[in-house]
């Protein structure tokens, strides 16, 4: 009989790092529509949705649950997935499976993001409450204040609320369960996974305070606090959020900076980045994690032998203006001008003598310039 699992979807290279995204009580993982297609760029994404909201059933989970529940759930679909490792990022009571995780199964996890979320949810009773209420009555009338509890004054995305009010009655009562027991706040100083807290700074449902209680607790963590945003606010303040998560996942941009430096020089790197433009942007931001994060980074090959493959596809393609600085590039990575000639001369057997010609002129030029 197969294992039924977390409704998901997946996003980006299968190759690249997992990065697991939980969503928020009464939402869906629609909750990261707008963040989710760009942490794919670097990353294998797997958002879920939640027992009885969006596509999961709802009889994962019943009542009594609790947010190991919750979490038992999550490496469940992460071992379907052959996922030994991953990053994660959780909204409200995906915060709390998140922090369950890495209190509990350290091992499984690289990183950590709590966004509006908390070690305790004001205790039992309101969700005991809200529990009753939704078993009996269901999800419409309490949809309609859905507004007013995730987004501030004016703010809304119809998508959500409407998979709030979709929810399945059974599946969002044993979340209101598993919300009313979670306590991790006599833990918190156990958790060693790198953890980064976001906050929204207009949230009523976890304020600030909640985060930086964790943030305190948690070694090393750190904490941002978003204007601007209440509880939701992945939908809300979608940019600022996605900034925070790749200062905070992405070490290879940090890195990839450090090596393109390293190769190309401070002198270039700093006129590129004063001639960013927010056109731009994007394109430096990937320049610096993919090429120089992750391809000149990988050991397999050395940065002499980097070097010697770039001048070769370089001069296959005419772009000479790359050539030079390359040129320049090889000469930090340990090249005499003796090997580069003798690249460029194998490229003449290649890529033909006409594009050797006008790769020795750029090279020669070079040279000189560099003594």
């Amino acid at each position: 009989m197969t294992e039924k699992l977390l409704n998901h979807r997946a996003e980006g290279p299968v190759s690249a790092p997992a990065l697991l995204l939980g969503p928020s009580l009464g939402t869906s993982y629609a909750l990261w529509d707008k963040v989710a297609p760009e942490l794919s760029i670097t990353h294998r994404v797997i958002r879920y949705d939640l027992p009885g909201h969006g596509g999961s059933p709802a009889d994962l989970i019943g009542p009594g649950a609790t947010v190991g529940d919750l979490a038992a759930l999550v490496l469940a679909l992460a071992d379907s997935l052959g996922l030994e490792r991953f990053a994660y990022a959780g909204v409200s009571l995906g915060g709390a499976v998140g922090l369950y995780l890495a209190l509990h199964h350290p091992e499984r996890m690289s990183k950590l993001a709590v966004i509006c979320s908390s070690a305790h949810f004001n205790g039992s009773r309101p969700w005991e409450e809200r529990a009753a209420q939704v078993r009996s009555e269901g999800l419409a009338k309490l949809a309609e204040s859905a507004d007013a509890r995730w987004f501030t004054p004016g703010f809304t995305v119809p998508e959500l609320v409407a998979d709030h009010r979709a929810a399945d009655p059974g599946g969002y009562a044993a979340c209101c369960d598993a919300l009313g027991a979670f306590d991790l706040r006599e833990r918190l100083a156990e958790i060693s996974v790198p953890t980064l807290l976001i906050a929204g700074r207009q949230d009523p449902a976890t304020p600030p305070a909640h985060l930086r209680e964790i943030a305190d607790a948690v070694p090393d963590a750190a904490l941002v606090e978003i204007p601007g945003a209440s509880h939701l606010a992945p939908a809300e303040r979608p940019e600022a959020v996605l900034t925070a998560l790749r200062g905070h996942f992405d070490g290879g941009a940090r890195r990839g900076m450090e090596v393109r430096r390293q190769v190309l020089g401070d002198a270039h790197v700093d006129r590129a980045q004063a001639r960013q433009s927010p056109f731009t942007a994007r394109y430096q931001d990937f320049i610096s994690r993919y090429a120089w994060g992750e391809i000149w980074t990988d050991p397999t090959l050395s940065r002499r032998e980097r070097s010697m493959i770039t001048l070769t596809a370089l001069v296959a393609h005419g772009h000479y203006d790359e050539l030079a600085m390359h040129v320049r590039a090889a000469l930090r990575n340990g090249l005499t001008p003796d090997e580069i000639g003798a690249v460029l001369l194998q490229t003449a057997v290649y890529c033909g003598v006409p594009a050797a010609n006008s790769a020795f002129a750029a090279a020669q030029r070079v040279l000189e310039e560099e003594g």
